[in-house]
C-alpha cells in the first residue's frame, strides 16, 4: 500500500509532466462535455431522458442561487455552479470502485511501487489552490464591476486609524479565502481517499461499502459547501455598505 501527499507522475509530454490527477482533472472536463452534448443534442420542449435530468438540476442550482443572491444571481450563476459541477464530478471519479487499481509499477528510490493512473484532482492540492485562486480572483473583478474602484476602499482606507487597521484585516481576510478554499477541499477528499484505500487494504470486498457512501456523500458536500461559499462571498462583494445596512 502506497500513500502519497501529493500526485504522481504517471508520464511526459515535451517536457510537460502528466500526474494522475491531471489525467482524471481531463476525464472529468470529457465526462461534462459529453453530459453536455448528450443533453443538448435533440432539444424537447416537454424534455425527456438526460435533457430531462440535466435541466432538472440546473434548475434547482439556478433557483438556489437566485434565492440567495437575488438578482444578482444570474450573473454569479456560471461561475457557482462550474464550480459545483467541476468538483462534484471530480471528487466521485475518485470514487469509483477499481479506479485506483488500474495504474503503473515504477523503480523509485530503488524500490518497485504501484501509482495509480487515476486520483481525484480535489485530492491534489494544486487543483485546490487553482479553484480557491480563480474563485477569490472572481470575487474582486465582481466587486470591483458593482462598485468601481471604490470597492477597495474596504482595504485601502486612511479615513481613520481604525479603519486603517480594519482595512488591514479585510485584506487579511481575502488571503485567508485562498487557504480556507484549497485546504479544506483538499484535506477532506484527500482524508476520504486514504481511508478508503486503509479499509480496502485491510478488509476488502465487504468493508469498504459503508464508507464508499459516505464519502460520496462528502464528495457532494465538499462541493456544494466551496460553490455556496463562492457564491456568499461574491453577494457579499457586490453589496454597497449602505445596501447591507
Amino acid at each position: 500500500m502506497n500513500i502519497s501527499l501529493s500526485a504522481e507522475k504517471i508520464a511526459e509530454i515535451g517536457g510537460f509532466s502528466i500526474s494522475n490527477s491531471l489525467l482524471t482533472t481531463w476525464v472529468a472536463m470529457l465526462v461534462l462535455i459529453v453530459i453536455s452534448l448528450l443533453a443538448t443534442k435533440n432539444i424537447k420542449l416537454i424534455p425527456t431522458g438526460i435533457q430531462n435530468v440535466v435541466e432538472a438540476l440546473i434548475e434547482s442550482l439556478y433557483n438556489l442561487i437566485e434565492s440567495i443572491a437575488g438578482d444578482k444571481g444570474k450573473y454569479f450563476f456560471p461561475i457557482v455552479t462550474t464550480f459545483f459541477l467541476f468538483i462534484l464530478t471530480s471528487n466521485w471519479l475518485g470514487l469509483v470502485p477499481g479506479a485506483n487499481a488500474i495504474g503503473l509499477f515504477r523503480q523509485i528510490h530503488g524500490e518497485k511501487e504501484f501509482i495509480p493512473l487515476f486520483r481525484s484532482p480535489s485530492a491534489d492540492l494544486n487543483t485546490t489552490l487553482a479553484l480557491a485562486l480563480i474563485s477569490v480572483t472572481f470575487i474582486q473583478i465582481y466587486g470591483v464591476k458593482w462598485q468601481g474602484p471604490k470597492y477597495f476602499s474596504k482595504f485601502v482606507n486612511f479615513s481613520s486609524p481604525i479603519n486603517f487597521y480594519v482595512g488591514i484585516l479585510e485584506l487579511i481576510s481575502e488571503i485567508a479565502k485562498i487557504i480556507s478554499f484549497s485546504f479544506r477541499l483538499f484535506g477532506n477528499i484527500f482524508a476520504g481517499e486514504v481511508l478508503l484505500l486503509v479499509i480496502a487494504f485491510l478488509i476488502p470486498v465487504v468493508a469498504p461499502g459503508p464508507f464508499l457512501l459516505l464519502e460520496i456523500f462528502v464528495g457532494f458536500i465538499q462541493a456544494f459547501v466551496f460553490s455556496i461559499l463562492t457564491l456568499v462571498f461574491l453577494n457579499v462583494a457586490t453589496t454597497k455598505h449602505d445596501e447591507s445596512h
